[in-house]
């Protein structure tokens, strides 16, 4: 089943204590779109600029992802340049440029009406609803958010919760938003702004998944670890990888029953891991679904799942 994603095709800059990179392809939409198509048909829909060329996109061609809906200006991709020197598991922002970002309007092509998943990756809530509404017969819609939104547009980003079924988010970002330094607590007020699933994020240490009724005697959770690693070599993609892999696993099931939300965490944590062991997108455009799933099954040993 395929799954539409809306988000940003970009480049970043990156230095960690690994070493220094410059303007590779980057972007929340990339990262999930390059993951999440190692288990289904993948769409896109973004802005790049004029220094975005064929070398770019033989990256998405090269995993059959559908690229019909990156829309092509005049003038420079979305620009971000940041290190991760002190601490592997926050970003210190050095340079942000929007650039042909700024005026995003996101266009759906007809060819994508029929996608029956459809993730709204980080950008502003009103885009992310716009996209929503053009799409209203999806099976499952999920999305992302970050604190910027949460603290100075949270009138449209409550709008945009109430079209969402999952929301993948970070604890700061779950307590930020649920309004109490209680992570349970936090959780459940999310839950209570539409989405009836929460999964959050906690970097190195997993990422928990929430569901159920967001009241307590209703409400479940499922902790998922982190897979361990050796080596961190940039973090940079890790969450976005994490949902790609997760909603990817999701989309190619026939089935979405609690044991494939559970299966899907821990798909989202091996691609993440996957995306942390070179820099930029370099791990995931050399993997293959048979790494994927021997990782996948090294891991279920390692945690005992079912």
């Amino acid at each position: 089943m395929a799954i539409t994603v809306v988000g940003s095709v970009a480049y970043d800059s990156v230095e960690t204590p690994s070493g220094r990179y410059d303007r590779k392809l980057a972007g929340a939409a990339t990262y999930f779109a390059l993951a999440a198509s190692f288990f289904t048909d993948v769409r896109v829909i973004a802005v790049v600029g004029e220094d975005f060329g064929p070398e770019q996109e033989a990256v998405f061609k090269a995993r059959n992802i559908d690229t019909r809906g990156i829309e092509h200006t005049a003038g420079k991709s979305f620009f971000w340049e940041g290190s991760y020197l002190e601490d592997l598991n926050e970003a210190k922002t050095h340079n942000t440029e929007l650039n042909v970002f700024a005026s995003f309007d996101p266009k759906l092509p007809d060819a994508y009406r029929d996608s029956e998943f459809l993730f709204l990756a980080n950008i502003d809530p009103v885009l992310q609803r716009r996209v929503r509404e053009q799409m209203p017969g999806v099976k499952l819609v999920a999305g992302d958010t970050m604190n910027y939104w949460i603290k100075d547009h949270k009138p449209a980003l409550l709008q945009m919760l109430k079209g969402l079924d999952v929301l993948l988010i970070n604890d700061t970002e779950t307590r930020m938003l649920g309004g109490d330094k209680n992570l349970v607590k936090a959780s459940r007020a999310v839950m209570e702004m539409g989405p009836r699933i929460l999964v959050v994020k906690h970097g190195e240490y997993g990422a928990t998944l929430f569901f159920g009724s967001a009241e307590s005697s209703g409400s479940k959770t499922f902790k998922a670890p982190a897979f361990p690693l050796e080596e961190v070599v940039d973090p940079t993609g890790a969450g976005d990888s994490f949902a790609g892999g997760f909603f990817g696993y999701l989309a190619s099931q026939p089935e979405l029953t609690p044991g494939t939300f559970r299966r899907a965490m821990f798909y989202g944590s091996v691609m993440g891991s996957f995306a942390c062991e070179r820099f930029g997108t370099e791990r995931l455009e050399q993997l293959t679904r048979a790494k994927i799933d021997e990782r996948f099954n090294l891991f279920r040993e390692l945690t005992h799942l079912d």
